[in-house]
């Protein structure tokens, strides 16, 4: 057995980060027991609201500015389709320093690469590429958009009505099983390679990435119904008007998401978390299966997302577009019986920049990319917060495939959003957790305002931010990058 750990990460897609905290009325308890045994970050988030940028972050410890992917690589709006040339990924790295690395899941990095291309063994591979793919929106969606528009017919409870664009069903019961369920197949995939992987020499890597609770909620029994709608509480922003915030905040919830009455928004939440619970039931699989194969002491397991969800907060669904707390934290609970001596709770801000640093450190390999934005997290394991640990984390968001420029700087207190499109947003998160009240324009925050917008610009300017074009059209932060 190697003294470096093995490494296995488990990563849903678009998980709320209060989902799995014990308080949450959400049951995870594979991830309760797990974290038992380990560190649950309080404070882990995401760089980009979306997918693609999220995860490329996470594989390379780099800003978009860096990577290079804006947005979804697989659309024909996509920025760029992948990593821009000469970026390494830590899976790379790896493999030359002897690990072996097995991927199964959600890729979703790149149009003209695969896992393979990247150091990675694939077993199944969702969101796959097509190098020679058309990768535009084929005839037929517009064709079945215009029949749903002109059949008319009433709209279905948890539907969402969107003319010439194809409504779009929230929630909702699957059909069949939790073992027929798509994301199943990479537990399957886990589960099966985990003995082979134990009996080698060499330390191994392993990722798992399911599509849930990725929207929409449909979902299987007895997730379905598990949670009883009548016992949701609303979140506590959902009635925010957003009167206060971008006007396109509030088109996109007046044009689509205030279809849905308040019981269906509670059926969405129910829904939700029974996805939810059904990932932890498909994670305490692959504990199981770490268990049986002899490898847990030594295995750093990872319980993450890339990006949450919002599920009703201030009225909103999805992710992106807004720059609220429930879109951009998420869960991370780190467990590694052999080197992790601490246990407990991290209050200290992390973020996907951080994982490249730490497998890097781990793996012991030195010579990584200079220019990671990111720093290994093991000084957690050991019980211990670094003196110059960050206190504020900062996002680089241009949009979905509504380009537009969005950049966040929060700190334990406050939070600075600089919106190219809008007016921008300020949050005093000590009286105002929730985000509810926006006081951009209040005179007696502007020197925590001033600071916010400096620290920006500073890691803007360090990390080659396309945000920084001082063209009097598109200037329109209220301090410029001189300040810095």
């Amino acid at each position: 057995m190697s003294d470096r750990p093995n490494i296995l990460i488990f990563m849903t897609d678009q998980e709320q980060g209060q989902v799995t905290f014990p308080e949450h009325p959400c049951r995870t308890p594979h991830a309760d027991r797990f974290a038992a045994d380990g560190i649950r970050f309080r404070n882990c988030y995401t760089v980009a609201a979306h997918c693609c940028p999220s995860r490329a972050t996470f594989m390379t410890g780099l800003y978009p500015s860096r990577h290079g992917v804006y947005n979804n690589v697989t659309t024909h709006t996509a920025i760029h389709t992948g990593l821009n040339e000469g970026v390494v990924t830590f899976s790379e790295l790896l493999r030359d320093a002897g690990y072996l690395m097995s991927f199964t899941g959600k890729w979703h990095i790149s149009r003209s690469e695969g896992p393979k291309d990247r150091g990675w063994d694939e077993l199944t591979v969702g969101s796959n590429v097509d190098p020679n793919g058309d990768y535009g929106i084929p005839t037929s969606r517009w064709a079945a958009a215009r029949d749903q528009m002109q059949a008319g017919a009433d709209r279905k409870r948890g539907e969402v009505v969107r003319p010439g664009w194809g409504n779009i069903q929230v929630y909702g019961t699957a059909d069949g099983s939790y073992t027929d369920s798509n994301d199943y197949r990479f537990v399957t995939d886990a589960v099966n390679a985990l003995p082979g992987l134990a009996a080698g020499d060499d330390p191994w890597c392993l990722f798992v990435g399911p599509n849930g609770p990725h929207d929409p909620f449909i979902i299987p029994e007895p997730y379905a119904s598990m949670y009883d709608p009548d016992e949701v509480i609303l979140p506590p922003s959902y009635r925010d008007t957003l009167a206060d915030k971008p006007r396109i905040y509030q088109r996109w919830r007046k044009q689509f998401w205030d279809q849905l009455s308040e019981a269906e928004v509670r059926e969405s939440i129910a829904h939700y978390w029974g996805y939810c619970t059904m990932m932890d039931v498909m994670f305490g699989e692959v504990l199981d299966a770490l268990e049986a194969s002899g490898e847990a002491e030594n295995t750093l397991v990872l319980r993450m997302s890339d990006h949450g969800e919002y599920c009703g907060a201030h009225g909103l669904y999805a992710k992106g577009v807004a720059a609220f707390r429930e879109a951009y934290q998420i869960p991370l609970i780190a467990r590694w019986p052999k080197g992790i001596s601490a246990r407990g709770e991290v209050d200290a801000i992390v973020n996907l920049l951080d994982f490249a640093p730490t497998f890097l450190d781990l793996a012991g390999v030195d010579d990584g990319p200079e220019e990671m934005g990111g720093v290994s997290l093991t000084p957690f394991f050991r019980g211990e917060t670094p003196e110059d640990w960050r206190d504020a984390h900062f996002t680089q968001f241009n949009g979905v495939e509504l380009y537009y420029t969005q950049r966040m700087v929060q700190t334990a207190t406050h939070k600075y959003v600089y919106n190219g499109f809008d007016f921008d947003e300020l949050y005093d998160l000590d009286a105002d957790p929730h985000e509810m009240v926006n006081l951009e324009a209040d005179p007696a925050l502007e020197d925590v305002k001033k600071d916010l917008v400096r620290r920006m610009w500073e890691t803007a300017l360090a990390e080659e931010d396309i945000s920084t074009n001082p063209y009097w059209t598109v200037a329109l932060a209220p301090w410029g990058p001189g300040i810095a």
